[in-house]
């Protein structure tokens, strides 16, 4: 009698009850879901995406109208995955315990194995003994008193190289007096990052400062063609492996323009992995070639293929016969530090300037220590000690990261059942912590809204627990933080003790956009002239 009801059936038909069974079991799912919480209707296959393309893409704008909206804690639908969002520190306890087993994205083995990173690197890596052991490697590569040097040395070496181009470009006399001294900071900055970035970590120039000179200049920087195509290869991925955590895969494998996308993006990393693959290659044979009693380059990509090797210190000194990593976990380590280190970097760089321009005290006292340092001297290199001793400037960059962190969401996954937020959830929860939220509510901040640097200069300060997030927390916190911290100390010293650096429109909201993973800087634009100088003067 069932399978007569069938009969009359046409391939419509079965796919029109196929559809409204579907669409009633994940209702069914939904409205029985355990510990249900408040939050944006999903809907099938798509979960909350319609929404958030009502904010154009804005994954910032999106999750603050939620929070506005529904409160501390609440929940969405990416990929049809639901998502449990926090926004109070006082929920993130377990979840950032250094005795939880957490994971950053959830267990979706279609969506690493796509992408190429199934137990591989660091960010997508599921598998936890892996994501261990190239934790360990990552962290004795970049955390060493030789590559702190190396950053500093190469911080001022590029920042020359960023001046000739500014000289040649905007701070000749007559430009200033024309008012043509007008420049992006955004864009420089992040070529800037890109170079020094790609520089530190795999040792090779890109020489992407000089390409975006090129651009504006009838007078030509000469490089290597291989170099430009070195920072092309690695200026996409990061920048829109979004679609794969927001585009649900029906849509990204079906419909023409997502899958075209995705599969421009798929290429570009392929093209990645095959210049990575050259370089690690390149590299194991300039090591292989050169005697053992001569010196390596201090770069990250040398301190991982020696590690556990002959050529490693420690491995002379205590015997320790630990495996090395293979070139395809080298690769993964390279990929996620030159493109997650380079977009942050140079977006904070934006945010500090635009931060300092509306803040004429906090200006006034980052001057005085700059020149208290310095001592006038304004083309001196900057050392080990000078970035030790900037204090307030260090003070500057926290307070920037603090109201307006460039990360401003953090992905959780548990695979223990665990209590949060007085809930208990089952292992397979994603987590999303709203560090923005988190790091400007007025029950751990003074006058939370404020830009306020001092803060961090009062005597033994130290945040509540799980209140800043500027390099997130718990065993996943970010191995990079260092080099960041260098990196945005020194470059802010060296701008500012050297050149007044003003925006062209003080009433402009800065120009930002942001996905799952970062906000960035569409945009800042800023005029700029050495210090003391003034339209008219001579200088």
């Amino acid at each position: 009698m069932i399978f007569g009801l069938f009969e009359n059936f046409g391939i419509y038909d079965c796919v029109l009850f196929l559809t409204l069974t579907y669409v009633a079991y994940y209702y069914y799912k939904y409205f029985t879901r355990e510990n249900p919480l408040p939050g944006p209707f999903p809907f099938p296959l798509v979960g909350n995406f319609p929404q958030i393309l009502w904010f154009i893409g804005n994954i910032e704008m999106f999750f603050n109208c939620c929070y506005k909206k529904y409160g501390d804690i609440y929940e969405i639908y990416t990929i049809n995955i639901r998502t449990i969002v926090l926004c109070q520190r006082k929920y993130l306890d377990n979840i950032l315990s250094k005795n939880t087993h957490e994971m950053k994205i959830p267990k979706c083995k279609i969506l690493t194995k796509e992408l190429g990173s199934e137990g591989k690197g660091l960010t997508l890596n599921n598998d936890y003994k892996s994501w261990m052991f190239n934790r360990h490697f990552f962290n004795q590569a970049i955390l060493s008193p030789k590559f702190t040097n190396e950053a500093i040395e190469q911080t001022n070496k590029l920042f020359n190289e960023l001046e000739s181009y500014w000289s040649k470009l905007f701070l000749k006399e007559e430009i200033i007096k024309e008012n043509k001294n007008i420049l992006n900071f955004s864009e420089w900055f992040q070529y800037y990052t890109n170079d020094i970035t790609i520089k530190l970590l795999s040792g090779k120039r890109s020489y992407s400062m000089a390409t975006y000179f090129n651009t504006l200049s009838d007078e030509k920087a000469d490089y290597p063609e291989d170099a430009v195509k070195l920072s092309q290869t690695f200026h996409k991925p990061i920048t829109e492996y979004s679609i794969f955590f927001v585009v649900p895969p029906f849509i990204r494998h079906n419909i023409p323009f997502f899958k075209n996308k995705a599969n421009s993006i798929l290429q570009t990393l392929d093209n990645v992995n095959q210049t990575l693959d050259a370089i690690i290659k390149s590299r194991r044979q300039e090591i292989e070639d050169t005697s053992l009693n001569e010196p390596l380059q201090n770069d990250m990509l040398t301190s991982m293929i020696i590690k556990n090797t002959l050529r490693d210190n420690n491995y002379i000194e205590t015997g320790e016969a630990m495996r090395s990593l293979t070139d395809a976990e080298i690769r993964a380590n390279m990929q996620e530090a030159i493109n997650s280190a380079a977009l942050k970097i140079g977006n904070m760089l934006s945010f500090i300037v635009y931060y300092i321009a509306h803040n004429p005290d906090v200006k006034k006292k980052l001057l005085e220590e700059i020149d208290s340092i310095f001592q006038g001297d304004k083309i001196r290199p900057i050392t080990k000690d000078d970035f030790y001793s900037l204090s307030y400037c260090e003070a500057i960059v926290k307070e920037v990261a603090r109201i307006f962190p460039v990360t401003h969401l953090i992905t959780r996954y548990i695979d223990n059942p665990s209590e949060t937020a007085e809930y208990h959830w089952p292992a397979g929860t994603l987590f999303v912590i709203n560090s923005k939220v988190i790091q400007n509510n007025d029950d751990d901040w003074e006058e939370p809204n404020k830009f306020n640097p001092d803060r961090w200069m009062v005597e033994n300060f130290e945040p509540n627990k799980n209140s800043f997030l500027m390099f997130g927390g718990g065993s996943r916190f970010c191995p990079g933080r260092k080099l960041s911290m260098i990196e945005l100390v020194c470059l802010t010293a060296l701008i500012f003790r050297k050149y007044e650096v003003d925006l062209v429109d003080m009433n402009a909201p800065i120009k930002v956009t942001s996905d799952p993973g970062l906000v960035r800087c569409l945009s800042l634009l800023v005029e700029i002239r050495p210090r003391n100088c003034y339209v008219g003067a001579d200088y």
